[in-house]
């Protein structure tokens, strides 16, 4: 099956990255939420970045910058986003009810043939998919932030994933230039059960007065290479990553619990960028 137009749910910090990116390899993206205020915001967000990103840097003309923002359209009522797509990207919050509530709309309202992919980072597919008829045509494609930046996407098969919507799946992001590795249904998949254990760890060791917020960032970041260290990356997805690892631990067991600092920042609405404060201050939100 060939892919040609998506719908994208969710216009949160992943979802109209997606969105973009698709968009920029030539699919015809429609991108939704429930609140025009949201997709508004995603839409000004996509074309700010197209030109901050690309126009600026010489990275592309404005007017291929404008073709691309011209794929993408806004929607609200999910119906109309969905009726004649081949495939749906839903990336909305990290609730199992909600995203089983959601996919039972789509299968009721997609064609017959449209795949419908989650960007959970965590949460099985084979449970999200439970109340769909079309089983066979439920997957995880794992974008990770950023989306442009980050050349892998996590593909996990729900125990009912048929070979040829693995395939059409593993195209997809071929065109769009992604590494993919293929993963079993397991809670946290690859990715997230190291980055939440990584994360967790650092902040218990900044609760047991170990050493700093900065040194431990350092540490990790210049003695393990890794570009992005633990404080830094939880403040872009500070309750994603306790929802995370509250589940890692129902399902896997309690050596995942939530460091208590972490559940109490959390608590506190101490949720990092995009709030200005978390372990680090900032001058501006996302």
């Amino acid at each position: 099956m060939e892919i040609k137009k998506i719908a994208v749910l969710g216009v949160g910090t992943i979802g109209y990255q997606i969105a973009q990116l698709c968009a920029q390899y030539g699919y015809t993206v429609n991108l939704r939420d429930i609140d025009d205020n949201l997709v508004q915001s995603g839409l000004e967000a996509i074309k700010k970045g197209l030109k901050k990103f690309f126009v600026d840097k010489g990275k592309m003309s404005q007017e291929e910058a404008d073709a691309v923002y011209g794929r993408i359209r806004g929607f609200t009522d999910l119906k109309s986003a969905v009726e004649d797509v081949d495939l749906v990207i839903e990336a909305i919050p990290e609730k199992m009810e909600l995203k089983q509530r959601v996919f039972k709309e789509l299968d009721e309202n997609c064609p017959t043939h449209t795949i419908l992919t989650s960007n959970t980072s965590s949460l099985s597919p084979t449970v999200i998919g439970a109340l769909v008829n079309r089983k066979e045509k439920v997957i995880v494609t794992h974008f990770i932030n950023p989306v442009q930046v980050i050349k892998l996407v996590e593909v996990v098969k729900s125990e009912n994933t048929s070979a040829e919507t693995l395939e059409t799946i593993k195209n997809f992001l071929k065109n769009l230039e992604k590494e993919v590795v293929i993963v079993k249904d397991s809670p946290g998949f690859i990715t997230t059960r190291l980055f939440v254990v990584i994360v967790n760890e650092a902040i218990k060791m900044l609760d047991e007065g170990i050493a700093s917020v900065e040194d431990i960032d350092k540490a990790v970041r210049l003695g393990l290479n890794h570009p992005i260290p633990p404080f830094k990356a939880a403040d872009v997805s500070m309750d994603t990553t306790l929802h995370c690892l509250e589940y890692l631990r129902d399902n896997l067991g309690k050596e995942y619990t939530p460091s208590p600092l972490l559940e109490r920042m959390v608590r506190e609405g101490k949720l990092g960028v995009k709030v200005g404060e978390g372990f680090y201050k900032y001058t501006s939100t996302v």
